[in-house]
Order: structure tokens, then sequence, then C-alpha cells
């Protein structure tokens, strides 16, 4: 009995067949079956002679011990409703007082007891106090076992409550020496908040997990850990906000305000514990901190972790492939990019290829069209292991004709920029062969062919775009409508730019009523364009005086781009109308959201050269190139201007036009103004052609660019 209560239980293999201790008496004398008849095994002898022995040392052993003693054999042999049965017997309502007293009373005595010590008969030991815990703690397991959880947690709430009146600063060191309250009452830690998750009551679990961190109950590094680890896991993923009580709100205005917080403090808490190697590395936590910074946006604090990550965890391609992901989340594609190409570098060549870096790698190059040929680069190598990568082939083949196509168009030489264009549509169109449930396929066919102005098959495929997302596609509506614009039914555009802005967002909502503007110069209609231009620019200051927390830092530069592009367009109806100082206005309103703006000085010196200032236009036009040097409309202008200074500028003036066809080949005021120098240069057969081109082109011409 005493071995039992100093820390080591019997290993108890079957109960004995007619015990005759006081607790099997008592167990008995209650009314309640021993099973003697059923027992099939036996202890062995050593075991009962040793227990006799301990009991004939003992004085006495009371009601509550023994039937403790009894409910601990029927739980290890499986019986727990006969355990359950054993334990309701004990009174545990009436003993707390005395177990609270009598931890406290340990907790002041700063050594244990001798056994020449005199305990008062009135006092009870610690033994019986760890061996009564005990009891209450498998009391809970039995509940636990036969269904009835809630009841467990409620039993299991009682060690906690018990221990914590007598201790309430925590549990003082050396308190687990000689007994096992301190073991007792760390299971029930662990198993409260266990028992309440099973049953169902989320919250009660999330404040017992709590309860637990609150207080240094001697926890050791790894069982903390275990507990710090599941109140995160619960935070994330149990559905239930639960803010942190007043009590628990000591940091200010550095409190968690909700789960995710809570749960990413406790994360990086784990981290750095791992990092300085007090607890063991545990993948988990990894994967529960990437889960939540990633629903929180925190995506470059992941990536500061990830690069913090122990050795071991990812190899390298794993660890850039992990970065690269962190990075294009937080809109940081050229840092991304940069990752993924260590990963197809020379360093990885004798490793096996990480195809999942090769596929990111093409998907953020089909992005960009200045890394379209990178793009063509990592395509080719997922395409080279199609064995391994069927089920990607159409995703390759579409990002392949997206680079395609984007390199086409940055393309120097007319010979390779046609050989570029015709592997773009097939590459698209045989990614449609195989994936062609794909929506953001048939936009990028679609778009493709209307660059290339493939009018009709443009027009089928936005079309069937807009089918697939049922309408609910800012961009796709947009691009119908400038493919209508350029088979010239200007009216046909505008009813589906109105009907688009019924469907459309806030933004997208702001860009079709330019559209609509834009739709309304072309087929002159001013006025109606200049009210639109102002219900636009109303929208526009409505929305900025929202409070700029609440607003995404895309919203508010696509917003400003918006309002700029508005006053150039307002501009340029001034100027046709010959309204100087009107146009200079709103020239002067659009440089003051963004002086360094290409389109400005452009509209700058259209303005300039319709009032015959040729000069200080040719000035404007140079401003617009030093801030973009490939600036299409301002080179066109700027060869426009040079042709009115005479023959002694018109190779200066062809130079500027070609350059122009080389950055853009379908631009027809390039075509038509090269036709001009060449008939002033007097070549009349390479200026029918030149004008030959740009009559073709302009029929096809949208009222803006498609790309």
């Amino acid at each position: 009995m005493l071995c039992a209560c100093s820390g080591e239980q019997f290993k108890f293999e079957d109960a004995p067949r007619s015990p005759e201790s006081l607790a099997t008496r008592d167990f008995s004398a209650s009314g309640l079956s021993s099973r003697t008849g059923d027992w099939e095994s036996k202890f062995e002898d050593a075991q009962v002679d040793e227990a006799e022995s301990t009991l004939r040392d003992a004085l006495s052993l009371n009601y509550e011990e023994a039937r403790a003693l009894l409910g601990r054999l029927e739980y290890q042999r499986g019986n727990f409703d006969a355990a359950f049965q054993v334990f309701h017997g004990i009174d545990i309502r009436g003993l707390t007082p005395r177990m609270t007293r009598a931890i406290v009373e340990r907790t002041w005595q700063r050594k244990p007891r001798t056994k020449g010590d005199i305990i008062s008969s009135r006092e009870m030991s610690m033994h019986s106090v760890s061996l009564l815990l005990e009891a209450i703690l498998l009391k809970a397991k039995s509940l636990d076992e036969l269904g009835r959880t809630g009841e467990a947690a409620k039993e299991c709430k009682i060690i906690l409550d018990t221990v914590e009146s007598a201790m309430p600063n925590g549990m003082t060191e050396g308190i687990g020496e000689d007994c096992k309250l301190q073991e007792m009452f760390h299971k029930a830690l662990e198993l409260l908040p266990k028992l309440s998750t099973k049953a169902g009551c989320l919250d009660e679990s999330i404040a017992a997990y709590r309860r637990a961190l609150v207080r240094p109950w001697n926890l050791n590094p790894q069982r903390l850990a275990s507990v710090q680890k599941d109140l995160a896991t619960i935070l994330l993923y149990g559905g239930v906000e639960t803010s942190l009580p007043p009590q628990l709100q000591v940091w200010g205005a550095n409190t968690p305000k909700n789960n995710i917080e809570e749960a990413i403090l406790l994360l990086f808490v784990l981290m750095r514990k791992v990092a300085s190697c007090e607890i063991d590395r545990d993948p988990e936590i990894m994967d529960h901190l990437t889960y939540a910074l990633s629903i929180s946006g925190q995506f470059e604090f992941l990536a500061e972790y990830v690069e913090q990550a122990l050795p071991g965890i990812y190899n390298r391609a794993e660890r850039w492939y992990f970065l690269s992901l962190c990075y294009s989340a937080a809109g940081q594609n050229e840092a991304a990019l940069n990752l993924l190409k260590k990963v197809s570098g020379c360093s990885e060549a004798r490793h096996k290829p990480h195809l999942p870096s090769f596929l990111f790698g093409a998907k953020l190059c089909s992005q960009d069209p200045k890394h379209a040929h990178e793009g063509i680069n990592f395509t080719r190598k997922v395409i080279s292991f199609h064995d391994q990568t069927k089920h990607f082939m159409g995703e390759m083949h579409k990002f392949l004709g997206i680079c395609y196509g984007n390199a086409a168009r940055a393309c120097v030489l007319d010979s390779e920029r046609v050989v570029l264009q015709r592997e773009s549509l097939n590459s698209l169109n045989q990614a449609s062969l195989i994936g062609h449930k794909d929506p953001e396929l048939i936009f990028s066919l679609a778009l493709e062919n209307a660059v290339q102005r493939n009018l009709d098959a443009a027009f089928r495929n936005a079309i069937m775009y807009s089918d697939m997302v049922a309408g609910s596609s800012g961009r796709g509506w947009k691009l119908l409508a400038l493919v209508v614009s350029a088979e010239e039914r200007f009216k046909d555009a505008e009813t589906i730019v109105d009907l688009a802005l019924d469907e459309a967002g806030r933004i997208d909502q702001l860009e079709f009523l330019r559209l609509k503007s834009v739709l309304l110069i072309a087929q002159e209609q001013p006025k109606q364009a200049i009210e639109t231009f102002r219900i636009l620019l109303s929208l526009i200051q409505a929305q900025r005086e929202e409070v700029q927390a609440k607003k995404l830092q895309s919203e508010a530069s696509a917003e400003k781009i918006l309002e700029t592009q508005t006053w150039q367009d307002l501009s340029s109806i001034y100027t046709k109308l010959e309204l100087w100082s009107d146009a200079e206005i709103c020239l002067d309103k659009a440089k003051c959201i963004e002086f360094y703006s290409s389109s400005s000085w452009h509209k700058t010196g259209i303005l300039l050269e319709a009032q015959s200032l040729y000069k200080e236009a040719l000035v404007s036009y140079s401003v617009s190139l030093l801030i973009e040097p490939d600036y299409v409309p301002s080179i066109v202008s700027t060869a426009e201007v040079l042709m009115k200074f005479g023959k002694a500028s018109l190779p200066i003036a062809r130079s500027f036009l070609m350059n122009a066809l080389r950055l853009e080949p379908t631009n027809h005021e390039a075509w038509l103004k090269l036709g001009l120098v060449s008939k002033m240069e007097g070549s009349l057969q390479q200026a029918a052609d030149y004008f030959q081109a740009a009559y073709e082109l302009k029929l096809s011409a949208p009222i803006q660019s498609f790309i």
C-alpha cells in the first residue's frame, strides 16, 4: 500500500480471485460486485505477499483510500464501468477542503517530511492526496471511456481547482519529489482541454489550455511546448473566436486581438525554442505557422522564418521553392524568380529536378513580358519530363504559348516575330485540346488572337470565356468590347460596356466608365464623353475620402492611374475643341498626380503642336521619351514634328518611325507617317505600300490597346 502511494504503482496483470483486504471488503459491502467469480487470472504470489506485508505495516487504511486503490485495479483491468462505480463512492466534495489544506501545509514546509515526523490524525498526508487525485483522474478517464466526456471534463476540473486553490501562484519547486501530486496535476492539465474538445466545448477547451499556460506549473519544456502547440492548433482550426479575458490582457496595445494573432504568437515562441534546441524539432510547428501567416497575409514574416529554419527541415530546392511562394504572395515576383532560377541553376544540376519550381517559374514568367524567354526555358524543362508531368501538360502549353506571345511583342526581327507568334497560337491551341475547360486558357487564346488581329477567332474565344465565367470577369468584358470596337462597331461595344458596368466591381467599374468615354469620343460625342468623365472623377473623389486603412495598396494605385488617365483624356477632348486653357488645366491636374508620366508630357506636346508651337512640342516629347524611352506615341509624334522642319529632318523622322514599328508593328499611325515621309522623299511606290498597311491596320485597330 505505501509502495503504491510513493509513486511506484503495482503493475496488475489480473485481479486476485478472493482478496481479503479491507479495500475489497468495503467494495463488497457497498453492494458492488467484485467479480471474483468472473476473474480468470491470478496475481503472482510475490505480489500478493508484498501487498499483504504493506498493509500490515500500515496501521489502517481508510475508506476513500481503499476505494482509490480498488478503482485503480479495475481501471487497469479495463473494467471502466466497475472502476467508475468504485470511484463514485468516494466523497470528493467533502475531501476537497482537507486536500487543499494538506497541499498548503506541504508548500509551507521547505523540506519534505521524514519518517519520524508526526502527522495529525485529522491532517491528510501528501501520499493520500496524491492517491485521491489519481482516483479523480482515473474516474475522469473511466467516464471518457464510457462515452460520458462532458462529465469526465468536470471531474478533471476538480483536480485543477483543488491544486490551484492551494497554490494560486503556481507549483513550488520540489513538490513532486516524494509524492505523485505534481504528476497527477500535470496529467489533469493536459487531459482537461482534450476532454473539452472531444465534448465539443471548444471555448472551454481554449480556456483550459490558457489556464495551463498562465502560471508556472513546473511542466518540462517538451510538455509545455505540446500544450502551446495544441492551443495554437485549436485557435487556428477550431472555428470558435474567443478573445483573451481581461485578466490576461497584460500587453496593452500589443495584446493579441483575435485567435489568429494569439496562435501566431504561440508559434513564434515555439519556433524560438526549436532554434535554441530547448525542444525537439517538430515539423508541424512550421506547418501551422505557415498556415497562420498565410491566412493573415504576413508572407514576408513567413519568408523570414523559412530562412531561419534549421538545416534538415527542407533541402535547398524545397527551401528556395517555399521562399519563392512567400515572396510571390507578398507581391515580390522578381525576388521569387531569382530564387527559382537558383533551383534550375548549375548548383542543382546533380540533384533530382524540382518540377514544382519549374512549374511556378513558368507561371511567374508568363505574367511578366520581360521574362518571356526565361519562361520558355522553364516550360521546356517541365515538358521534357512528360512521363512525370502528364497532368500538367495543358498548363505547360498554356504558359509556353503566353511566353511565346510576350517574346514576339518584344522581338526586333520581323522574321523571328512571325515564328514566335505562330508558336504562341500553336501552343495555346494544343493546350486547349488538353484542357478545353480552363477559362484562363481561353482568355489567353482570345487575347493572343486579338493582338495578332485575328478578330473573328478573338471574338469567339472572348464570348466563350464570358460564358465560362458567367459574365463575372471584368477583363473578359473589356476584351470583348475592345474586339468589337476593333471592328468599328462602337455602338455594340458601348452596349457591352453598359452590361459590364452592372456586373463590375469598384475598380473595374471605374475602368469601364473611362472605356465608355473613349467610345463616345470615337463616335464624335464629346459632350457625353465629358459628362461621363465628370461622373468618373466624382466617383474617384468620393472613394478617396474613405478611410485609407480599409483600402488595399493595389486599389489605391489603380485609382491613381485611372484619375491621371482621365485628366489626360479630357485634355485631348479640349485640344480637339481648341479650348487651350481648359486642356492645359487638365494636364496640370494630371501632372499634380504623377509628374513623371510619359503620357502626360506626350499630351502636353500634342497641345503645343496644335497651337503650332513645334519647338516647345518637341521639348515635351523629348521629356516624355526621357521618362520612358520606348513610349511609342511620343516616338511617332516626335517624327511628325520633325517632318515639319523640312527635308533635312526626314531621315531622322524615318529613323524614329522605324524604331516605333520595331516596338509596335501594328501601329497604324507609324505606318501612315512613314508613308508621308516616303512621299516627301519621292518614293511613291513605297509610300503607297505604307499607306495600304496603315489602312488595313486602322480597320482592325481597337480604341485602346489590347495589352
